[in-house]
């Protein structure tokens, strides 16, 4: 008889505290601290790469963003490694419990992010720490996704758009692509969370006043 994947490995509970830990850090103050900026209360106000980039230069974006993507895709492969070393010899009972516990490890860092316990529960938007994630949990999704964000970024020109509609898209990305009842809750969930913490960028958009990528408030 299998086990069911919550009864693997017990210290794989820790992993959800530990993953929304990771996700906390916040890379884009620390950062653009060293230039005397303090994100929270420049540009747009928020803690990502796309303020960073507004406000600090490429270059400072660019570390915020891999920064912000590391602390989403690391939890996932220490939780990927673990499970594989305790299901070697069951491909079937292997992939379910990756799909099952890397989706919570996942959202967790996600909502750290989003949630930072460094900020006082506030943070960032979670876009790049959940492109992590999904490079991580399902390699060819995080490509799509990764298409739509680009594609519909170079149509409108607005981030937040752009992350919006690839997370939305998730849920039948994973159903075309890498279907598992697992990842397409993980997908509805990451959609959620994301999208809800753009309801402000959303509001911008419909009224016009949404700034666009490239331009500094």
């Amino acid at each position: 008889m299998t086990p069911p994947p919550l009864s693997i490995y017990p210290a794989l509970y820790l992993l959800i505290p530990a993953a929304f830990l990771i996700g906390s850090v916040p890379f884009g103050l620390l950062v653009t601290r060293k230039k005397g900026i303090d994100l929270r209360t420049t540009g747009s106000k928020n803690i990502g790469a796309t303020n960073v980039l507004r406000t600090a230069g490429k270059w400072p974006a660019l570390l915020t963003l891999l920064g912000d993507a590391l602390k989403g895709a690391a939890p996932v492969l220490i939780c990927n490694y673990i499970i594989a070393g305790k299901i070697p010899d069951n491909p079937v009972l292997l992939q379910n419990a990756q799909d099952f516990w890397g989706g919570l490890v996942g959202v967790s860092a996600v909502a750290g992010h989003i949630f930072s316990i460094f900020l006082s529960f506030k943070g960032g938007k979670g876009v790049a720490t959940g492109f992590g994630v999904l490079a991580a949990y399902s390699p060819a999704s995080a490509a799509v996704t990764l298409l739509i964000w680009v594609a519909t970024a170079f149509i409108t020109k607005y981030s937040s758009l752009a992350a919006v509609a690839a997370v939305s898209a998730l849920p039948v990305t994973f159903a075309l692509l890498d279907f598992s009842k697992a990842k397409i809750v993980f997908g509805i969930l990451l959609a959620v969370l994301i999208v809800f913490r753009h309801k402000e960028n959303i509001k911008r958009i419909l009224e016009g006043t949404e700034s666009k990528i490239g331009k500094k408030k």
